[in-house]
């Protein structure tokens, strides 16, 4: 069975070249995604104390997304990029967000899927950053970045097959994979993950 669905609208190569035109302004975008992201797995815990099957792996990905964060913190401090002093928004996130249902079951589910498909385009956008490298060890922290993205992505849909039915799952899947595409192609063009 497959646990996710690939993107649907590839990232513009006009993106990866914002990206490796100004390396230190990702790096400060990348460092807070990082940070939300192991907020994000730890405030499903929080908030679905009751959803004990998938706790242990929330937990996993929270503490895998925080030793993320630390190593591109110690990729920030060796190359005297400061961390910003605020968490700027993130438009991608946030028109996601806006679609979600408001019941708590479809809200739960929603924001399971919505999980996957940032970590699915995350996963495509480090496999684009770690391609475009010519230093190997940077190659290789993202590639690296990108295989744990990936894997997330298809974390996210495994949960939310263990509290919903799996032709619910896919069709809401399917779904969210085509918004995603829409955002991501109106969004404006920055040094930034989304």
């Amino acid at each position: 069975m497959k646990l996710n669905i690939d993107i649907t609208v590839p990232s513009k190569q006009e993106w990866i070249d914002a990206v490796m035109a100004d390396f230190p302004a990702f790096l400060q975008d990348h460092i807070d995604c990082e940070r939300k992201a192991s907020a994000m797995a730890m405030s499903f815990v929080a908030k679905y104390p009751d959803r004990k099957e998938i706790i242990p792996e929330l937990i996993e990905i929270g503490i895998e997304e925080l030793e993320h964060f630390q190593q591109v913190y110690e990729l920030m401090e060796k190359n005297g990029i400061p961390l910003q002093h605020s968490i700027g928004e993130d438009p991608y996130l946030k028109k996601l967000l806006k679609l979600c249902h408001s019941g708590r079951e479809e809200r739960f589910m929603d924001r399971l899927l919505i999980a996957s498909v940032v970590e699915t385009r995350g996963a495509e956008r480090f496999r684009l950053v770690s391609e475009a490298q010519k230093d190997p060890e940077m190659h290789r922290f993202y590639k690296i970045l990108w295989a744990s993205e990936a894997k997330h992505g298809h974390v996210f849909v495994k949960m939310a097959l263990n509290y919903f039915d799996e032709k619910t799952v896919y069709d809401r899947l399917a779904w969210w994979i085509e918004r995603e595409g829409e955002i991501i192609d109106s969004l404006e063009i920055r040094a930034a993950l989304h």
